[in-house]
């Protein structure tokens, strides 16, 4: 089959999600201790995945995660990445293009990839202990699907806490029918980084895990800075080492007192010595090139563990397009804030000399940025970059969709309340009170049906801010708001979001902050057959 894929043929039910919801019809009533599961080996799942819009080109890449040595802020440091860089391969195709992907792991540990913001088959997105195991030390293993709908996405393990360290990359899906006018595109993936300098993620959570209080690095309040070691200059001129400015202060790996008015209030739990900006230190700055009124699409992923990031240009507007892939109705900032997991495209027009694009670590006093040239002017000095960016300031979740992606006005047929719960006392993050348990992740699962309009409340019961991701699914915030796969809830917060349940599987969704995941705030949408 080669049928040429369009915007409209991802959108609603295709004719696949038709069937589906033909077949949920005709299915009866259950008792809860009758139901079963549609799981990823499911013939259904198979036959969904046969049926979507297909080009006929097959797209082969090796990602091989592997032991790195790199060097950072002039320190080598030890990590893990894949194909040998900390700037692991751009993955590019067109909606329909089939993508086969083989793991060839050469770490000591398993590992698996998921495709985030990708609707693609439920077997494809490999979960430990949902939907497959990690693929084992090694061992070659892969992937196979169709390209499901275009925009930005990336992708990143999903076994503990290896996304923090350099296992992740970006997936741009080309739209065949695209009507964005731009002359050069520069994708940005942004990090916090700690791995190899300060600590090892592993390091972190251990630390985390005991609560405030307990088990500081260095004995409490000796562990003072250790997010610093060489306390270097932050960039709003004070050093990190005790500091309790704008950036908070670091108790062993901890970070206290970073604060942010546009997250609500508390910034984040750790302490990073250095954010990267496509896998470069701020003291090494990536460089792109322009030519004077060029327009520039920005392809922003925000890929850290722990920060949001404030992104923009001095004295210049950014017009954003797009958001977790989907197109925007098109509208003018000073600053755009990315969660993490977020993507954010941005129309930029290069003007003549030497533009920083700014990455503020949104209430933690520090950034990183990259450089666009046109052939004159000065690099301007680390030191001389503005520590703020105000005016009109907006995140993904307060955009409103294309009309294109709007999904049709329907009443939900089922709504789940998803309490977000824990705090720092004793770093015991979950949903509706309870901590996710790998090793039975269908205990207090979400069930749904194929073919029902589903509503998702997102009450945030703590005091900070969680970035919501839902696998396999698109939702739209509210009736009429973006199109996205992960939306930031502030403290004391409801944010409500529907999808239509057109992919049958086993579906986790959790906080992106990986150390709030890894504690417990995750569950899973589980189909019913």
């Amino acid at each position: 089959m080669n049928n040429t894929p369009t915007r409209r043929s991802f959108l609603g039910l295709s004719v696949a999600a038709t069937a589906i919801a033909a077949l949920s019809a005709c299915t009866p009533a259950t008792t809860a201790s009758q139901q079963n599961r549609i799981l990823p080996t499911d013939p259904l799942i198979a036959k969904i995945e046969a049926a979507r819009a297909a080009t006929g080109t097959t797209i082969t890449k090796t990602l091989s995660p592997a032991p790195l040595t790199t060097t950072l802020a002039g320190k080598p440091i030890t990590t893990a990445g894949y194909n040998g860089t900390l700037v692991a391969p751009t993955l590019r195709g067109t909606v329909g293009d089939q993508l086969t992907i083989t793991i060839a792991n050469k770490l000591s540990a398993g590992t698996s990839v998921h495709w985030h913001g990708l609707a693609l088959s439920n077997n494809n997105d490999v979960v430990p202990g949902l939907t497959q195991d990690a693929f084992a030390p090694g061992s070659q293993n892969g992937y196979n699907f169709k390209l499901p709908h275009p925009g930005t996405y990336w992708y990143h393990s999903h076994v503990e806490m290896q996304r923090e360290q350099a296992l992740y990359g970006a997936l741009i899906i080309e739209d065949p029918n695209e009507t964005l006018v731009y002359d050069k595109e520069w994708v940005i993936v942004l990090d916090d980084w700690l791995d190899g300098i300060s600590g090892t993620p592993t390091d972190v959570l251990k630390e985390l895990s005991q609560g405030m209080g307990g088990g500081m690095s260095g004995g409490g309040m000796d562990g003072m800075g250790h997010g610093n070691p060489d306390q270097e200059k932050t960039d709003q001129g004070k050093t990190s080492q005790g500091n309790t400015g704008p950036g908070g202060m670091s108790m062993g790996h901890m970070l206290m007192g970073a604060s942010s008015d546009f997250l609500g209030g508390d910034a984040g739990d750790v302490a990073y010595p250095l954010h990267l900006f496509n896998g470069k230190d701020p003291e090494n700055p990536e460089t792109f090139t322009a030519t004077p009124g060029e327009k520039i699409r920005l392809r922003i992923i925000n890929a850290a563990g722990d920060t949001a990031y404030r992104v923009g240009v001095p004295g210049q507007q950014l017009t954003l397009t797009h958001t977790d892939g989907f197109p925007i109705k098109h509208t003018e900032v000073d600053a755009v804030v990315l969660g993490m997991g977020e993507r954010i495209d941005a129309l930029l027009t290069a003007k003549d000399g030497i533009t920083p694009v700014l990455a503020l670590a949104e209430g933690k006093g520090q950034m990183t940025y990259g450089l666009i040239a046109t052939g004159t002017g000065t690099v301007p000095a680390r030191e001389s970059l503005p520590s703020t960016l105000t005016g009109t300031v907006l995140h993904g979740g307060q955009l409103t969709a294309d009309p294109s992606v709007t999904l049709p006005a329907k009443k939900p047929d089922r709504v789940h309340e998803l309490r977000l719960t824990g705090g720092m006392m004793k770093y015991d993050w979950g949903i509706n009170g309870h901590r996710f348990d790998p090793a039975h992740p269908f205990e207090n699962a979400f069930d749904l049906k194929a073919g029902e309009r589903v509503e998702v409340k997102f009450i945030n019961d703590t005091m900070m801010w969680h970035p919501m991701h839902i696998h396999g699914h698109t939702f739209q915030i509210g009736t009429a708001g973006a199109r996205k796969d992960t939306v930031i809830v502030r403290p004391m917060e409801t944010v409500s979001v529907q999808f239509d349940a057109d992919n049958p599987g086993q579906w986790l969704f959790h906080c992106h902050n990986a150390y709030h995941a890894e504690r417990g705030m995750m569950g899973v949408f589980s189909y019913l057959a």
